[in-house]
This record gives structure tokens, sequence and C-alpha cells, in this order.
């Protein structure tokens, strides 16, 4: 009867504690859903940039060449045009690495197979080794050998 007892002396404080408990709970299941759906929002977003950039290869036929494995660079130079969408992938793929970093854009499974095809090609590593001093180490890491470091990217 001693439960009874101290119900009936501080049922008030009983039901205040079950009422911040109950709010707790709420919360903590409010911020897992909002975190999935933010996730959700991170990957729509991320897809369409993907999207924006690679349509822009088929709206412009002058950059077919950056997916070319048999570019050569010595008897037909980068073209600024070709610079810029290669430079366009890697700050999109940095972005990428950063969402991934942080917890927010789950990674694609063939993402690193994906990232080594891609810089395999002439024109992409040839914009990657003109850019890659000015990135930090756990991007250029993150590139060349797929290892990815956890905690905040640098901008």
């Amino acid at each position: 009867m001693g439960v009874l007892d101290w119900l009936g002396k501080h049922w008030f404080e009983a039901i205040q504690s079950a009422g911040i408990i109950a709010g707790l709970a709420l919360t903590a299941l409010a911020l897992r859903q909002d975190a999935k759906v933010r996730r959700i929002s991170n990957l729509i977003a991320i897809t369409a940039h993907h999207r924006d950039i690679w349509n822009s290869l088929s709206a412009r036929p002058a950059l077919a060449r950056v997916l070319d494995a048999a570019a050569d660079l010595e008897r037909t130079p980068l073209s600024t045009e070709e610079e810029l969408f290669a430079h366009s992938l890697i700050l999109h793929l940095y972005s990428v690495h950063c969402a991934i970093r942080v917890g927010v854009y789950p990674p694609p499974e063939g993402l690193r197979k994906d990232i080594a095809a891609f810089f395999a090609l002439p024109i992409p590593r040839a914009v990657w080794e003109k850019f890659k001093p000015l990135q930090d180490r756990a991007f250029i890491r993150f590139v060349e050998t797929g290892a990815d470091d956890s905690g905040e990217c640098s901008h």
C-alpha cells in the first residue's frame, strides 16, 4: 500500500513527471523522423543537381569529349568549357562528400567505382590535377583512395 499512499500525496508531481517523459519521448521521435525527412530531401536535391550537371553534357555536344577515354590532350588541349564542366562535377562531388561525412546523405553503393571511373578519364584527371591543390586533404583522400574520414568539411 506504500505506492498508493505515495501517489495519493504526490499525484500532481507524478502526472508532471509522466508528462515530461512523454514530451521527451515525442520530441525524440519527431527528431528521428525529421532526420529521415532531411536525408530524403538531401537525396532529392543532390540528385537534381547531378541531373542538371549531366543534362548540360547532352545539351552541349562540345562536352562529349569529357567522357572520351581516348581524348588526347596533347593534340587537342582542354577547352574552357570542358574544364568548367569537369570542375562543376568536382564541386558537386565535394558537396556529396561533405553530406556523407556529416551523415545527412547515405553514400550510393557504387559511388567509389563511379568516382574511380570518372577520374580515370583524361579530361577529368587533368582538371582534378589542376584543382587538387585547392582541396582539403580529406576530400583528396576520398577521391583518390575512397577513404572517408568522419567529421565536418572545411568549407
